[in-house]
């Protein structure tokens, strides 16, 4: 089988989705410890996947240190790899946030270029956000442009675009920058193959090509039932509901008697009459901002109200963002990792979530979640991938 590195691994989704495919991992770098416990129980403890070197520990790693502290074992694996996969982390390049340039990580994908230098991939993979195309100014060049002015001068045939992963059966209007490089095949067909191959792909799971919010999570309703965990004992959990879509019985196939992380926040009953109010303005999604709300009692910044019958919107890091499509809540890890393409019996670990200046340094389960690569977009990737190598 064909082998990959992945940098900035987070979870585990790009992982996962070339694991899927028929790839073999090697090693994969991730500096969160909490990120790195969830992609180490699932790709390592659960279903061995990487053939991972004894040189490198098995834990997380700061990409500096890996190239600094091993530099001599990278090189030795120079034109020896397959394929080097890698989203650096996208906080300070996101249209959903504050764009920073100045955002101290930014400079990884710098350090991405620097191991690809080193270890000379046949193949390269890099995802980010949309915004990573976009420049901070108009008299300045897109980040996007810089990465592959650096690759092609390593010798690189290159490709990009921006993909909807809305249109490969994830059902959230997710969009990606997606760069693909071959130091010696012609990549130029990659995202025709991509989007040529999905429908027979969807088609063999059972899978459509478009997925409602509903069709993602109508399983997991509170409304199914709730029970108490003795290791959060002030929190209600959800069971399964009876499945409504395709989708639904293939991500939970084996997810077992009670899905993972499906944890309820404890809402206060003038957050649940906030939300009740909310979702009756419209039977459209919203968007709903301080200066929108005639009641005066929204705080937050902004939230989606979501509806059923629609795609949901990108996954954020921060759980208030959207509400429940039929319940006056936020959603559970669960549904937030359901949205995103990862299978029920992959669990997280960690913190739920975070706050305040903690967020800078936390990568609690939500915001896992929202960083990874969908799992049923990489696989998808990886099959073109094989194709293309």
């Amino acid at each position: 089988m064909p082998s990959y590195i992945d940098l900035f691994a987070g979870c585990g989704g790009l992982s996962l989705g070339l694991k899927n495919a028929g790839w073999t991992g090697l090693f994969a770098i991730e500096k969160n410890k909490d990120a790195f416990n969830t992609f180490e129980y699932n790709l390592l403890d659960n279903h061995s996947h990487f053939e991972w070197p004894e040189w490198l520990p098995k834990t997380n790693h700061d990409i500096y240190e890996v190239l600094k502290r091993y530099r001599n074992e990278l090189i030795k694996l120079n034109g020896k790899v397959d394929l080097v996969v890698g989203g650096p982390p996208c906080q300070g390049f996101s249209l959903a946030g504050k764009r920073n340039e100045e955002d101290k990580r930014n400079e990884l994908v710098d350090a991405y270029i620097k191991f690809v230098e080193i270890v000379k991939p046949k193949m390269v993979f890099f995802e980010n956000v949309h915004g990573f195309t976009i420049p901070f100014d108009e008299d300045k060049i897109p980040f996007s442009v810089i990465v592959k002015r650096k690759l092609s001068d390593l010798g690189y045939k290159l490709v990009d675009q921006v993909v909807d992963v809305s249109k490969l059966g994830v059902p959230q209007k997710r969009k990606r920058f997606i760069l693909v490089g071959s130091l010696n095949n012609d990549v130029s067909d990659f995202f025709d193959l991509l989007f040529k191959n999905s429908e027979a792909f969807l088609n063999n799971k059972g899978l459509k090509r478009t997925v409602t919010i509903d069709e993602a999570i109508s399983d997991l309703l509170k409304k199914n039932g709730v029970y108490k965990s003795k290791d959060y004992k002030n929190f209600e959990f959800g069971m399964y509901g009876k499945h409504t879509s395709n989708y639904e019985k293939y991500m939970s196939k084996n997810g077992g008697i009670y899905p993972d992380s499906h944890r309820f926040a404890n809402h206060k009953k003038e957050t649940i009459d906030l939300f009740e109010y909310l979702g009756s303005l419209s039977n459209d999604v919203i968007r709903m901002s301080p200066k929108k709300d005639q009641s005066g009692r929204l705080r937050k910044r902004s939230v989606t109200i979501l509806k059923s019958g629609v795609i949901c919107g990108t996954v954020t890091s921060i759980p208030d963002d959207y509400i429940h499509y039929s319940e006056p809540r936020i959603m559970t890890v669960r549904e937030m990792a359901r949205i995103q393409s990862f299978p029920d019996d992959f669990k997280f670990f960690g913190k739920y979530t975070t706050g305040g200046l903690e967020r800078r340094k936390d990568v609690p389960r939500y915001t896992q979640i929202a960083n990874a690569v969908p799992p049923l977009f990489a696989e998808q990737v990886g099959i073109t991938l094989k194709t293309a190598l």
